[in-house]
């Protein structure tokens, strides 16, 4: 055996050991930071699991990890088992426990997002923070007002020199009992049995993707307004009135 595949095999056996180590004292901090703690095992999601993965598909999403008893869930899962018949009702990211509230039967996942679009509207998606969305507690089936705000703009394509046509600081509920028919992020209504209410599927962030059925002028309006200015939206039933509303500048909102 020459020295060149001799030095290989040193190194792999140097590698192996060293990783060898590596684990067995990982192993030992983690006991000894949970000395004197009464510990739990609980289950973990490993990979990351979508809203609607059914709970018997979750070979290989999860693992067992041990915790300290204080920070267990109360409806923390032990068993995979007590998943079987249910779905995910929310994305799980790695390293959170698995709870069984957040796993529900399928049919209510499907009425959950179930809203039929008439078929002619379009549907348009735009981004809003919470506050502008009724504090996130929006869902698919609600009808809302859209009101758009813009600041001053000049306009300066009217032709005359050094003379802008001027439009002040604006604000107008555009849209009235618009359909919406999907949510992504944000927080669901409280059930009627009062259970606590869980954030909707694949939150991007602080942000809320609330997506509208609108006719084709209503979308361009929307979407110029979400360009230009900013939107918010307003719980609009079928029952509220809108008479009365009227573009608001400071001059009105003063009168």
């Amino acid at each position: 055996m020459n020295r060149r595949v001799l030095g290989a095999l040193v190194a792999v056996l140097l590698a192996a050991m060293g990783t060898f180590v590596l684990l067995a004292y990982v192993r030992s901090a983690e006991d000894r930071a949970l000395a004197g703690e009464q510990v739990v095992q609980v289950l973990t999601v490993r990979k990351a699991i979508a809203a609607g993965t059914p709970g018997d598909a979750l070979e290989g999403f999860l693992t067992v990890t041990k915790v300290p008893a204080k920070v267990q869930a109360n409806d923390s899962v032990t068993d995979v088992g007590e998943l079987d018949g249910k779905v995910a009702a929310v994305d799980l990211v790695p390293g959170e426990q698995v709870l069984s509230s957040r796993f529900i039967a399928p049919e209510k996942l499907e009425a959950k997002g179930a809203v039929e679009v008439p078929e002619d509207l379009q549907e348009v998606t735009v981004p809003l923070t919470p506050e502008r969305a009724l504090a996130g507690r929006i869902k698919a089936g609600d009808t809302v007002g859209v009101v758009t705000s813009f600041k001053q703009m000049e306009d300066w394509t009217t032709g005359e020199a050094n003379s802008a046509k001027k439009y002040p600081e604006s604000t107008h509920l555009t849209l009235e009992k618009v359909l919406v028919t999907h949510v992504q992020g944000g927080v669901a209504p409280p059930s009627g049995d009062g259970e606590q209410a869980e954030p909707a599927a694949g939150n991007p962030g602080d942000a809320l993707l609330v997506t509208l059925a609108l006719d084709a002028p209503a979308v361009e309006r929307l979407v110029f307004a979400a360009e230009h200015g900013t939107v918010w939206l307003s719980n609009d039933p079928e029952t509220a009135p809108t008479d009365g509303t009227k573009v608001q500048t400071r001059g009105t909102v003063h009168e």
